[in-house]
């Protein structure tokens, strides 16, 4: 769902997740009690959602216009990393009822002993750290609410990888969305300038942010399909992936780290100018994903495009008190361009017509909806 601030972490980790959680169809005779529930869990599921998505953007553009001490993003993204693969080993050690040794046992043959499928990861690895990394970037150097809707791209970017190299088909209503998504986002960027906020934050430029989240749109929807093709037929849990794809993840930004911020960080330490907040910003990428994609089985794929869309409201809403955001009628026709493909694209296809001799065998063919496009 998303369209969080995208951090390929939660699409990823939603992926791995629905695959895991996708359940059998329900049965015909459901009670009261259980509709209610059912009821009250996708209204949490779209709460959670437009929350995640929403506040990972505006608390990464407010650390980063702040006065005073900018902390290193590519120290923040080795941290997220961390604490991803902290949390995932825990929840593998409580599912070994705390058996240290069965769980590295379990490692060394999960990544060690089949390491040539831990090695497809790098890949896919690769693309999510460059992608968290110039998510920082985007949106130091982007309006919070021009960055939401411009990054809905991602939409489109995963809808052509998939028809290109999945060969998945998509209807004509999400064909006419993605076209009316192109052109709203091509309406807010026409008329941006740079100074759509009253903050001004020293070193912004507006064509580098762009530059980024367009090469963060297409490394997203490159990445999704990848994995998805990685995840068919595999078992592996979520946990494990995580683990497996965190491991590249620390190592490759260790690396990025090292190259763009090496002799500033050995001079003002690891943590420089982190705050409670920056914190926050770290803790909502490392949780967020895993939060998202645990909840999101409640939430229908109308659900999931409402909560998208509801978030950009969200994020411009936020993004006028907060920022001093200016909405003109450009932007706003834009934004509900895009507002009105992402709902459109979410909702469930027409079923085709039956033939007459197949009129006896029911269709189990599955709606193409990229589930990496569903996060943030």
């Amino acid at each position: 769902m998303a369209t969080s601030a995208g951090s390929g972490d939660e699409e990823r980790d939603m992926k791995q997740l629905q695959s895991e959680m996708r359940e059998p169809g329900s049965p015909p005779g459901k009670s009261a009690a259980g509709d209610r529930v059912n009821r009250r869990l996708k209204y949490l599921s779209l709460a959670v959602l437009v929350v995640q998505n929403a506040s990972l953007i505006l608390s990464i553009r407010y650390a980063r216009t702040l006065p005073g001490d900018r902390f290193f993003s590519t120290t923040a993204v080795v941290m997220a990393e961390i604490l991803k693969g902290i949390t995932c080993l825990l929840l593998m050690l409580a599912q070994k009822r705390g058996n240290v040794k069965e769980l590295a046992g379990y490692l060394y043959d999960a990544i060690i002993i089949q390491y040539m499928d831990t090695l497809k990861l790098a890949v896919p690895s690769l693309i999510y750290t460059l992608q968290n990394n110039l998510q920082y970037v985007a949106i130091s150097n982007l309006p919070a609410a021009t960055f939401q809707v411009t990054y809905q791209l991602k939409i489109l970017t995963t809808a052509l990888f998939s028809v290109l190299l999945l060969r998945k088909s998509l209807s004509r209503l999400q064909w006419g969305s993605l076209i009316i998504l192109f052109i709203g986002v091509a309406i807010v960027q026409s008329e941006q300038s740079g100074g759509k906020e009253s903050v001004a934050v020293s070193g912004q430029n507006y064509i580098v942010g762009l530059i980024a989240v367009a090469v963060s749109c297409l490394s997203s929807g490159f990445a999704g399909v990848y994995f998805e093709r990685i995840l068919k037929g595999s078992s592996a849990s979520v946990w494990l992936r995580n683990v497996q794809l965190g491991i590249f993840g620390t190592a490759l930004g260790l690396l990025a780290m090292w190259q763009q911020d090496g002799v500033a960080m050995a001079e003002r330490g690891f943590f420089y100018g982190y705050t409670p907040l920056v914190w926050c910003v770290i803790f909502n990428q490392a949780f967020g994903g895993l939060l998202v994609a645990v909840v999101v089985k409640y939430a229908d794929n109308i659900l999931k495009g409402f909560a998208t869309s509801l978030s950009i409201v969200v994020s411009t809403a936020v993004s006028v008190h907060l920022f001093g955001f200016h909405v003109d009628l450009p932007f706003a026709l834009g934004a509900g361009l895009v507002i009105g493909a992402v709902y459109l694209y979410s909702l469930p296809r027409t079923p085709e017509p039956i033939l007459s001799s197949s009129s006896q065998t029911p269709s189990h063919k599955e709606p193409f909806l990229p589930k990496s496009v569903l996060t943030n």
